[in-house]
């Protein structure tokens, strides 16, 4: 019900396709089907392929892809099952039902979970996954913990990182056979990683490619300094600050006070509940492209601030393990009592401006959304059924979604070997009818590359919306003139061999 709650009002507020992530992920599995050369290279090469492959069964059906349902309905379905094996553990760990109970509340009563459950990022399947590899290391199960961590690991690399803290928890606790047990958990949960590190090798070339290729976070990120990098210091102390704006300042001090009770109750079960948040601190301090920016530090922004998420299910173990602190006879009190405090600030102030993770998308999605309409409001009336559009992918895709428009209808960089024939000579392979570029980009410099020889591409119009980079939309000159010009072509060297092209599969 919390569920379908929170995605009925998002959607009818138009919220669940304002992160670019979430744009993004969406558009990378309906490629998959719709491409001008679709099939499996298109699942890419730096974002894990779960979600993605999640999303297939839906991204198909226009309506689902146009408005973001597509990602929506998996997302919300691993919110349920994060919190149902949130409840499990709890109960195994605690020993006691309202225990269980509260802290099963405090993660799905969280407004951040709930708004980030209707939309296509990767965090509620990541916390579906890692909820069930705790349950399943609880139980003892090295088959269940062994299945729930790959799923981790082909959705988040935060779930790499779990890997051999779980397969040492498995060798300490497990019944029995304890090395066989860890050797199963180990082999299950690696097929993940091994899986990736050769779809990388297949499609770049380099198993590390999602680490350091083009488009890893370390390129985007580049050279420049955040605060954190190689500071400890620093890198707790953002990462504390994003973990208290999501979970609430309430919640964060019963968490707390909650993981003395349960190391004090031998509950050592709940120390892999700090994998995720120990993964972020060390990342952003080791890592070079892992920032995490909250507004009330600088640089006074909002970036990754989502991150902060990955402490709340151990505050809400914390918090849980409180009322299993007080006589059985007032638990449910407690548990009522422990609830209230921790919501206090979403029923204090029931307003989307304190969800940071729903601020951090609106504030950074804000000028993409505005160029996105304009782009919109100018093709709808002009753009043919079945003209072909030269343009990039990424943030850009989101115009031909709205607009319905099929992908096959797009050439973009992740259609070879097309795409470096018309970037290379646009006078031989160019023949789209528009051609919609970012200004620098490489579809922006194909075009003044083809004004030399042809074809002749006339700008109609350029969208500048303050910061964000300008949006140039061209349509090909189809006048008599610039069809003699094309004609004339190959009196200039048409016909002249391909200059340094190199096509190799990505």
């Amino acid at each position: 019900m919390l569920s379908a709650s929170a995605v009925w009002f998002c959607e009818r507020q138009g919220w669940l396709l304002y992160y670019g992530d979430a744009n993004a992920h969406l558009n990378i599995a309906r490629r998959v089907l719709d491409s001008r050369t679709p099939g499996y290279d298109q699942i890419g090469t730096v974002w894990l392929p779960l979600p993605h492959v999640l999303m297939l069964p839906l991204v198909h059906i226009d309506a689902f892809w146009r408005t973001g349902l597509a990602g929506t309905i998996p997302s919300a379905v691993c919110y349920i099952l994060a919190g149902t094996f949130l409840f499990l553990a709890a109960g195994r760990i605690i020993g006691d039902p309202w225990a269980a109970a509260t802290t099963a509340a405090l993660f799905a009563l969280n407004p951040n979970v709930l708004y980030l459950q209707t939309t296509a990022m990767t965090e509620p399947v990541f916390f579906a996954a890692f909820m069930a590899l705790l349950y399943f290391c609880v139980r003892g199960s090295a088959v269940g913990a062994g299945l729930a961590a790959m799923a981790g690991t082909l959705t988040r690399y935060e779930g790499w990182f779990a890997i051999p803290f779980a397969a040492a928890w498995i060798l300490a606790t497990a019944n029995g056979r304890r090395i066989r047990a860890a050797l199963v958990f180990g082999a299950l949960a690696s097929i993940g990683p091994l899986y990736w590190l050769a779809h990388n090798w297949w499609c770049c070339g380099s198993a590390l490619a999602f680490y350091d290729g083009p488009n890893s976070p370390r390129a985007i990120q580049g050279g420049a300094a955040y605060p954190g990098l190689g500071d400890w210091r620093l890198a707790w102390l953002y990462f504390r600050t994003a973990a208290q704006a999501c979970a609430g300042a309430p919640l964060a001090w019963l968490g707390v006070a909650g993981a003395g009770v349960l190391m004090w109750r031998r509950a050592y079960a709940a120390a892999l509940l700090t994998l995720p948040p120990v993964f972020y601190v060390w990342s952003m301090h080791s890592s070079g492209g892992s920032p995490v920016f909250v507004p009330t530090l600088e640089p006074h922004s909002y970036y990754n601030t989502r991150y902060g998420l990955a402490a709340l299910p151990l505050l809400a173990l914390g918090a849980g393990t409180l009322v299993a602190a007080v006589s059985r006879r007032w638990r449910w009190h407690a548990a009522v009592a422990v609830a209230a405090i921790a919501t206090a600030p979403w029923l204090l102030r029931p307003t989307p401006e304190a969800w940071i993770t729903w601020k951090e998308s609106q504030v950074n999605s804000s000028a993409r959304r505005e160029w996105t309409a304009r782009a919109v409001e100018y093709l709808r009336p002009r753009y043919g059924a079945g003209e072909g559009i030269f343009t990039t992918f990424g943030d850009i895709t989101g115009i031909y979604r709205e607009l319905g428009i099929p992908l096959e209808r797009t050439l973009t960089w992740d259609n070879w070997p097309l795409w470096p024939g018309a970037v290379a000579r646009p006078e031989l392979f160019l023949w789209e009818r528009w051609a919609v570029a970012v200004a620098g980009d490489p579809v922006h410099t194909a075009i003044l590359k083809a004004g030399l020889r042809g074809p002749r591409y006339k700008l109609e119009t350029a969208i500048a919306v303050k910061g964000a980079p300008v949006i140039e939309i061209y349509r090909r000159d189809s006048s008599p003139e610039a069809l003699a010009s094309e004609a004339a072509i190959p009196a200039r060297g048409r016909d002249a061999p391909m200059p340094g092209i190199t096509i190799r599969q990505r």
